[in-house]
This record gives structure tokens, sequence and C-alpha cells, in this order.
């Protein structure tokens, strides 16, 4: 049986010195846990969860208070539809975060992200420590599909739907990337490593370009929609790169957020990339990147700093909030 339960908006907060961060246009939402010492049993600070930026500069929360927020995903049809994948399971708002409900059963836990398909928004998939979970009625009921992953090797970091093919879908493994495009049914294995895929993401400017990183395997491109990869020069091998993350206003710029040496970008294309940390704490410790598609700002999340900004693609940054915090997740969704 599937257990739902109700959660309620909490509360307005401020944060000093960001009233110009949000643009029109598109909305800012962040996945932030402020427990970042967290311990199961104890008590939850209850301004865990999912915030949402205004235009006036104020970070809304949005009634979540889980300390283990991965991943959220938006219906493009109504951004009043929001899927987020937290350590309880996935839980879906229809009205814009007022109220919550936990859509996946109990053995169906800690999912490590969520994906709406933009060309078909009712199907929704879910990466998770066991494989990858496909909804096809919006959250309300889900089937496992692992046909084509491996036996050992498909804990499932991340999961992202090809914009332009309903059913196309790469899933980053602890064993490589896989390809289906039957909606999940089936799937292949189109890049082998020993270390888990930790981000792949789509270029906003060309359908083909895609991005990948890697727990040390270092990062890697494809040119042909994810069916080759070739590793991006530059790029360290060495330590924990989390995410990528492309930059919606030129198609030359692109970031990669990493453990050890913080942020990397590139503004040739991927073809050379440099370390842009000036500002930053001494630990990079940098968990996430975005991009704002109407201003070109990157955002960075240092754990257990805070949130930074940089108008400059990385060669200054400043303080944005989140004093102590983890941010696992941005996304910046068109307003209603």
């Amino acid at each position: 049986m599937i257990v739902r339960r109700a959660l309620s908006t909490a509360f307005l907060v401020c944060i000093a010195g960001v009233s110009n961060i949000a643009a029109q246009g598109h909305d800012v939402y962040v996945c932030a846990s402020l427990d970042v010492n967290f311990v199961l049993g104890s008590n939850q600070n209850p301004q865990n969860g999912l915030y949402r930026l205004r235009s006036d500069g104020s970070w809304q929360h949005l009634g979540i208070n889980d300390p283990y927020s991965t991943a959220l995903s938006v219906d493009p049809r109504d951004a009043d539809v929001v899927h987020i994948a937290t350590l309880s399971g996935a839980l879906r708002s229809v009205d814009g975060g007022v109220n919550w409900r936990i859509m996946t059963s109990w053995h169906m836990t800690q999912p490590r992200d969520i994906c709406v398909d933009p060309n078909e928004p009712d199907t929704v998939y879910l990466a998770l420590p066991d494989g990858v979970a496909v909804s096809s009625d919006k959250g309300m009921t889900w089937d496992r599909r692992d046909n084509g992953l491996p036996d050992r090797g498909k804990f499932t970091q991340t999961i992202e739907v090809d914009r332009t093919q309903a059913g196309r879908v790469l899933a980053g493994c602890e064993s490589g990337i896989y390809l289906t495009e039957d909606g999940a049914l089936s799937w292949s294995r189109v890049m082998t490593t020993e270390e888990t895929v930790d981000d792949i993401q789509q270029s906003p400017h060309d359908k083909d370009i895609w991005l990948a990183v890697t727990q040390s395997a270092g990062g890697w491109k494809s040119e042909d929609a994810g069916v080759t990869w070739t590793g991006l020069r530059g790029v360290p091998s060495g330590a924990t790169l989390y995410n990528v993350t492309f930059d919606p206003t030129d198609p030359m710029r692109m970031a990669i957020g990493s453990w050890t040496y913080g942020v990397y970008t590139s503004e040739d294309g991927g073809q050379t990339w440099r370390t842009r940390n000036a500002g930053l704490p001494q630990f990079h410790h940098v968990w996430r990147v975005g991009v704002h598609p109407d201003t070109g700002r990157l955002y960075a999340s240092v754990t257990q700093s805070d949130l930074y900004l940089s108008d400059d693609f990385g060669r200054t940054w400043e303080k944005g909030g989140f004093d102590g915090s983890k941010i696992s997740d941005f996304e910046f969704v068109p307003r209603n």
C-alpha cells in the first residue's frame, strides 16, 4: 500500500544581500539541507527541504522538512506541479508547494534523482539505489524497469530525459551510462566505467551534445546524443565530480562542481577547462553548480558553507545565503 501524508507551507525567509539575485522569467528552486550533520532519530531543522526564490529577493520554504532532498523536477505544463526526491521517497505537490504527498511505497525510498519527461509530462523517471522506476500517471503509481541493467552495478545516481524525444532516457549508474529509447522497457550500456556516474546533462543549444561527470573517472562528452562518449581533456580524474551544467545563455560555456577542485569552467565548448574559485572558501567542496537562463549568473553550492553567486562565470564570487547548508539541486522554472 502506498502511504501518503500531507505537508503544509512553513514560512517565508529573507536572506540579506540577495535582493537582486532573482530575475524576471524564471523562479529559482533549490533543495537545501540545513542539517548537514543530521542523524536518524534526531530532531530535524524545520527549514530543511525545498525553497523558491521570488522576484523580491525572498526565499520561500515550501513545506518539506526532509534533511535529504536530493533533486526536483517540474511539470513543464504547470509550474505548480513539482516532483521531488527525498529520503522518504518521491513527493509531489500540485499546488506550488503548499501541500505535499509521498507518492512511492515503503520499499522505494532514498531516490537519488527524479526527472519529468518534457515530451510526455505524465511520465516521471526515478533513479534509485537499486535501479530505475517509472510512473506513467504523474507519480500516482510506479513500476520498476531494470531490464538491461546489471544485477550488480545498477545503483542509479542520475537520470535525464532527452528533451526532444519521449521515452529516450540516459541513466548514470555505478557501472556506467545506460540508454533506453522505449521508456525504460529495455536498457543498453553506452559507456562503461568502474566509478559511479554522478550527473548527466543535455545541452539546451544542441540536442546531440551531452556531458557526464563521475566519481574519480573524469568528465565525458557525447556529440551523438549519448551513443558514444569521449573523455574531457583538462578535467581531473582523481577526485569526485558532482555535477555539470550548460549555460543556457551561451552555447560555449559549461561548468563542473567538484569535491576537491571546486568549480571548473569552460568557455570554448569544453575544449579547455580552468578552476574558478576566487572568493570561495579554502576547501572547495562544491556540490552543485547551475546557470540562470535569464541572466547567465552562475550558482555554486559549497557544502557546509553557503550558496555562492558569480556574474562573471566564476572569476569572482559572492555569498547568496543558506549559511552552513548543503544544496543538492537547482532548477530554474518558468513562471506561470
